[in-house]
């Protein structure tokens, strides 16, 4: 059973509970979300309209009822009465529980105990019983009690209250047709009973349409009924121009209470239209606050006209795309939900990039769920030259100028385009940007931060040992391809290529001279847990007044290695012990920390 399209604040499932509306009710039982049950409701709307508008004309302008009002009359009140014993077999929601109750003993007495009286007062054909027991089927006291048909309005108020929850409407004109509805049935009405005190009234030429219409009760019903209207608005509006006024004390007493009444309806509509017309101009007012205020800090600070374009740029891009909410939206979104839209946005764009080739499955899925889409506009800068590595970026759209600095002079090397990375180079040799990266048009990132790719190499660590030999081996093609742009391709990039402590500690250890690939387990150590730390001789084993220098290694990942790299620092020299600074013995390798100085005996 498809519930999609009547969406309510009663379709909250319990803890627990399948969100299943199509689990088989007991016999004779409808459920409340069924299309078809939907369909009646929808059309005893229509019969409550009609009745919301003849109730109050009957009232005024109608002492004889016609036959064929009549027969209208008495047919809709039979479908209503069929709606009241259909009521008894419909399954209701369990306000506690949240669950369709489809009991036919708890049905009735939740029934009975609430709307069933209203109903059948606002049903009875009080009618036929006054034609039956009074031979006057519609005297004052009949029209009086057909009033009671307006307790009908309760389900259009239903109504509203779903179409403006409902996606498929805008709400905008929905709060419009509400408001307007209210207006002219409140027209309506009082019209009706300010038409019944003139009509009612001992003197008609003491009335306020007697007094300007003195024989208004042979004018026709058309003409009445316009005239009553005709105040009705007039008094609503506040316009009053004077041609129908109030006359006799009934009348004054009645356009005092309307006109109070009036004065809390004006300050509803006026309040809900006020809401509807702000709520829609709020964004460009927010915007254009935005905009004036970049440009007064531009201006206070005298910053170059390059950054304050940047700046606006930023700022027409965030109005731009606001509408999408990308991340407060996947934020409200349980987590599974969310790794599901990563993975179908994310996912095709990610395991191309050459940082991934080859990684696992589980890998990428792990990375996606921690990427942010973000939008920068043109000619804004992404990453600065010598900015500490935060973040890494894959171009999901738009292109960006590889940039860097040397001698004051600002050189392009190359493009990158959709479907490259970077960003990369800082963040895994752990080092500053050594290239700038700005926009050349619009572009869509992926971001990723540094944190969140280190935290999943941790947890994969073959993966990881992948990811760092595509890296390496993408830096020594381009060292070795004369011509290609790239972080080797110039001084500049030779530089930050040798300051990599990756590339220092890790490669010139674990990377044979024939070829590029990494020992998993100590590369992935090195990676996390690179230590620095000073190593002398113990003053004991030197032999003379010459004093050693110290020499600054990388912490090994056992004592073995760090002995055999002793050895190798000092030659001659075959340490056996390592002692701290305080001359406390060292014999686990986790517990030296970086910067320790260590002597050896």
């Amino acid at each position: 059973m498809k519930t999609s399209s009547y969406l309510s604040d009663d379709l909250l499932p319990s803890l627990g509970a399948r969100i299943n509306y199509s689990t088989k009710l007991r016999k004779y039982i409808i459920s409340p979300y069924d299309s078809r049950y939907r369909a009646w409701q929808t059309f005893l709307i229509l019969l409550v309209i009609f009745s919301a508008w003849i109730c109050p004309f009957e009232l005024a302008f109608l002492r004889n009822l016609p036959n064929n009002l009549y027969i209208a009359d008495n047919i809709v009140n039979t479908f209503f009465a069929i709606d009241i014993v259909l009521t008894f077999f419909v399954a209701y929601l369990d306000k506690e529980t949240y669950l369709l109750i489809d009991d036919p003993k708890k049905i009735a007495t939740r029934y009975l105990s609430t709307w069933f009286i209203f109903d059948v007062c606002s049903t009875a054909p009080y009618q036929p019983i006054g034609r039956l027991f009074r031979k006057q089927e519609n005297g004052l006291g009949i029209r009086l009690l057909n009033m009671l048909r307006l307790w009908r309005l309760r389900r259009v108020s239903s109504l509203f209250a779903r179409l403006e929850k409902d996606i498929r409407f805008n709400y905008f004109w929905t709060r419009c047709t509400k408001l307007i509805a209210v207006t002219l049935f409140a027209v309506h009405c009082a019209g009706c009973f300010n038409y019944l005190i003139a009509d009612r009234y001992p003197d008609p030429m003491q009335t306020w349409i007697g007094s300007e219409m003195p024989d208004f009760k042979m004018q026709s019903l058309w003409t009445r009924y316009v005239t009553a209207m005709y105040w009705s608005i007039t008094t609503l509006t506040t316009t009053g121009y004077g041609d129908l006024h109030a006359v006799n004390t009934q009348e004054k007493l009645f356009d005092i209470f309307y006109m109070l009444f009036n004065l809390g309806l004006t300050a509803y509509i006026i309040g809900n239209m006020t809401n509807l017309v702000v709520h829609g101009t709020s964004r460009t007012r927010n915007f254009r606050d935005a905009i004036q205020a970049a440009s007064l800090f531009a201006a206070r600070n005298q910053l170059p006209r390059k950054i304050k374009d940047q700046m606006l740029s930023h700022i027409i891009i965030r109005f731009k795309t606001e509408e999408l909410k990308q991340q407060e939206m996947l934020a409200s979104l349980p987590k599974g939900v969310r790794s599901n839209i990563a993975y179908n946005l994310f996912f095709p764009i990610v395991e191309k990039v050459y940082l991934f080739k080859g990684v696992s499955y589980s890998f990428i899925f792990q990375l996606i769920t921690e990427m942010q889409a973000e939008y920068f506009a043109p000619r804004e800068d992404v990453i600065l030259q010598n900015e500490a590595p935060a973040d890494m970026y894959i171009v999901v759209s738009g292109a960006l100028d590889m940039r860097a600095s040397m001698g004051g002079t600002c050189q392009i090397y190359r493009r990158v385009k959709a479907g490259e990375v970077f960003g990369e180079i800082g963040v895994l040799c752990d080092s500053p940007q050594p290239f700038s990266f700005q926009t050349t048009e619009l572009s869509q990132l992926l971001r990723l931060s540094k944190s969140s790719l280190m935290n999943a190499i941790k947890e994969n660590l073959e993966d990881g040992t992948t990811v760092m030999n595509n890296f390496f081996q993408k830096l020594k093609m381009e060292e070795e391809v004369q011509g290609v742009e790239g972080p080797s391709s110039t001084k500049r990039g030779e530089e930050e290529f040798d300051k990599c402590s990756l590339n220092n500690q890790i490669i010139n250890r674990y990377v044979d001279s024939d070829r590029t690939e990494i020992k998993p387990n100590k590369f992935i150590r090195k990676e996390i847990e690179c230590k620095r730390v000073t190593i002398y001789m113990h003053p004991k084993r030197i032999q003379g007044p010459t004093r050693q220098n110290g020499k600054l290694i990388a912490l090994p990942s056992s004592l073995e290695e760090l002995f055999l790299i002793a050895g190798q620092k000092f030659s001659g020299f075959s340490p056996t012990k390592v002692l701290s600074g305080d001359s406390a013995e060292i014999d686990d390798i986790n517990v030296i920390r970086d910067g320790d100085y260590l002597y050896f005996l």
